[in-house]
């Protein structure tokens, strides 16, 4: 099986998670990227505790499409610290794994 990784960020609105979502698919970054939300977030901010509601994004991809999809999830997020975690995924279907490998190539 092909390994595959899912790459997970939050934003402050529907728009830019579906922006987000869309730039990765469309670029071949990510074969899939699945928006989810409303979720309320409680956090340290400059020595503040905050709540905000968040929208999340979770992006499937190859582990070799992980540092530019990074790179472009940075480049364009709203937070001055976004939360990018890459999680790689050991086991899951063999059919998947190569759908997604298929679906990040040009």
């Amino acid at each position: 099986m092909d390994q595959i990784c899912v790459v997970m960020t939050v934003v402050d609105s529907r728009s830019v998670a579906d922006v987000l979502a869309a730039a990765a698919v469309a670029g071949r970054l990510a074969a899939c990227a699945q928006v989810g939300g409303p979720v309320d977030s409680t956090y340290w901010w400059q020595s503040r505790m905050e709540t905000t509601r968040e929208w999340s994004v979770q992006f499937k991809t190859a582990p070799d499409r992980v540092e530019a999809l990074v790179a472009q999830i940075r480049g364009n997020h709203p937070y001055e610290v976004p939360e990018i975690i890459v999680n790689w995924v050991e086991v899951g279907n063999p059919d998947y794994s190569a759908w997604v490998h298929d679906q990040t190539r040009s």
